[in-house]
């Protein structure tokens, strides 16, 4: 995983406060302190909840399994400093406080709501919520890697081939924006401002068949190209040196290496195919991209889930600090990995049956770049060639 950009620690308080609330029935008024994550916990907090105590999955989006997984990954960093209590004095367990955490970044309702809901502070929902931010980042950096055993990049592989075909392919690459809502007062507002008008942050992922983020970009301005942020990554530097997709062990004569797969926004490289472009083509190579383009829906499902997920960065966010915004995008990038991880087998979905794109950046046209790199389009050939020679 490329390191983030602009990391630097500061405290300020987001508040979104005058923006309308998206529920009113999540009241989570607990005041539980067990610190055993026993049932009484989860019984004390689902009668405050409408429905039944088995909707746990719908609340925090995972299952029990996970959230105490998650519980048992930030214990250590998230017990060690100040202790934090609800408004009628109780102190706050280790559950309460991942609970909390985990509806701020997973509703992306205001501080002041989620305060409410709680029974606490909304100063005290920023602080528990930046407390689990950082022992996620401490503690759970290893759920987002590049695989590290030719047995784990052997199955991405024929997880991909799967799909439509496609031999060989490590993973699928796309861009998505994380919308801000700045106010002119903000000195730094226009550069954040994007090709629609809006200010956002972009976000690049390298993903897998499972939909699990292998590489992660963020950080930069939205009026980035998808070209610029990747040519600006570690990952991109990688690639180029041949520490990353390397060439194949077959048969010299398919000299088909390793490499990843990129929509039109993305330049064509010797370790990046993207589709071919043009009206005129031939049978072939519209075949071809029919198989590019449906095994990339990968990606794109993959983005969406994550903004259904941790809708905190779905939506316009509040004048966010510029600097505590990318970890805030990786920590939810590791708790989506983190549940699929966690996930029993066939949980995850069926990307094989996907027959349509997933918009995760609505109102953002496909970008469209025309940088071919030689040895690129002698790669894209072979594989064209590799299906009509079937």
């Amino acid at each position: 995983m490329a390191p983030l950009r602009g990391i630097k620690k500061k405290r300020k308080v987001e508040n979104k406060e005058g923006e309308e609330e998206e529920e009113e029935d999540n009241s989570l008024v607990s005041g539980s302190s067990q610190e055993d994550g026993s049932a009484k916990w989860w019984d004390a907090l689902s009668k405050k909840i409408a429905g039944n105590p088995d909707n746990f999955k719908s609340t925090f989006n995972m299952s029990r399994k996970t959230f105490d997984y998650i519980c048992s990954l930030v214990k250590d960093h998230m017990t060690a400093k100040t202790h934090f209590a609800f408004i009628n004095g109780k102190p706050m367990s280790l559950h309460d406080q991942v609970a909390l955490a985990l509806r701020r970044l997973g509703t992306g309702n205001s501080l002041i709501s989620i305060g409410e809901s709680f029974g606490t502070h909304h100063s005290t929902v920023s602080q528990v919520t930046w407390r689990f931010v950082e022992a996620i980042e401490q503690r759970g950096t290893h759920h987002i890697q590049w695989p590290t055993t030719n047995q784990e990049l052997t199955e991405i592989k024929r997880k991909f081939e799967k799909i439509r075909g496609l031999p060989n392919c490590c993973g699928a690459i796309d861009t998505t924006h994380i919308t801000m809502l700045l106010t002119s007062s903000d000195r730094e507002a226009e550069s954040w401002v994007d090709r629609k008008g809006a200010h956002s942050m972009v976000l690049q992922a390298v993903v897998d068949p499972d939909l699990r983020f292998r590489d992660i970009v963020t950080g930069w301005p939205g009026k980035m190209t998808d070209s610029s942020v990747l040519e600006n990554s570690t990952f991109f530097q990688l690639c180029q040196n041949g520490e990353r997709l390397k060439k194949s062990e077959q048969d010299e004569e398919e000299k088909i290496t390793e490499y990843i797969i990129g929509d039109y926004g993305f330049p064509l490289l010797p370790w990046l195919i993207t589709p071919y472009q043009g009206k005129q083509l031939t049978e072939t190579k519209t075949e071809f991209n029919q198989r590019v383009i449906a095994t990339h829906l990968v990606a794109e499902k993959a983005l969406k889930r994550l903004k259904e997920g941790w809708r905190m960065i779905r939506g316009d966010m509040w004048r966010p600090d510029k600097h505590k915004l990318p970890r805030f995008i990786f920590v939810c990038c590791i708790l989506h990995n983190i549940v699929i991880d966690m996930s029993e087998e066939g949980d995850v979905d069926d990307v094989g049956e996907l027959t349509c794109s997933v918009d995760h950046d609505p109102g953002y046209r496909q970008e469209v770049c025309e940088a071919v790199d030689k040895n690129g389009s002698v790669l894209r050939d072979e594989l064209c060639a590799y299906f009509s020679g079937r």
